[in-house]
């Protein structure tokens, strides 16, 4: 009886580690859909590649190997890194820099033009209208909040 668990458990784990590659493979025929959503021949042909792949004793680093050199690197959902694959991969770090970068100057350049103001008062030069507005709203505190008590009207 031993056998027949360790039987059913090897088979539990063929098909654990056959599902977990073929929700990483794209579907060659469909595109949008991994191969195990896919009801499109090649995607059950791919999935039984895998399971006998696995069957025989292939890591799934190899099995992933063949996929990519038998179909090409889309059919991956997770191409590797490398130079052809950088930017995409880099793009949401550079996307964030660069609203991070764009922030920053905006916050500098507002304290810049209120510093300016400053100076310029200092030095006796006269500030525009819109100048003085900004220079009032900077500079009044803002007003305590009410105290509400419970009960009262």
């Amino acid at each position: 009886m031993a056998s027949g668990e360790e039987e059913v458990k090897k088979s539990q784990t063929v098909e654990a580690r056959a599902r977990n590659i073929s929700h990483n493979v794209r579907c060659t025929e469909c595109g949008s859909q991994s191969i195990e959503d896919s009801q499109a021949d090649i995607a059950i042909l791919l999935r039984k590649l895998i399971r006998d792949e696995i069957r025989s004793g292939k890591s799934d680093k190899e099995i992933f190997k063949k996929l990519e050199e038998d179909f090409g690197e889309t059919v991956l959902y997770a191409p590797r890194f490398d130079m052809q694959t950088a930017a995409l991969w880099l793009s949401p770090f550079i996307v964030a820099g660069a609203a991070a970068g764009v922030w920053a100057y905006q916050r500098h350049r507002r304290k810049t033009n209120v510093h300016i103001m400053a100076l310029n008062l200092l030095r006796g030069v006269p500030l525009t209208p819109k100048e003085k507005e900004t220079m009032l709203d900077l500079l009044t505190p803002p007003s305590p909040p009410s105290k509400m008590r419970w009960g009262t009207r």
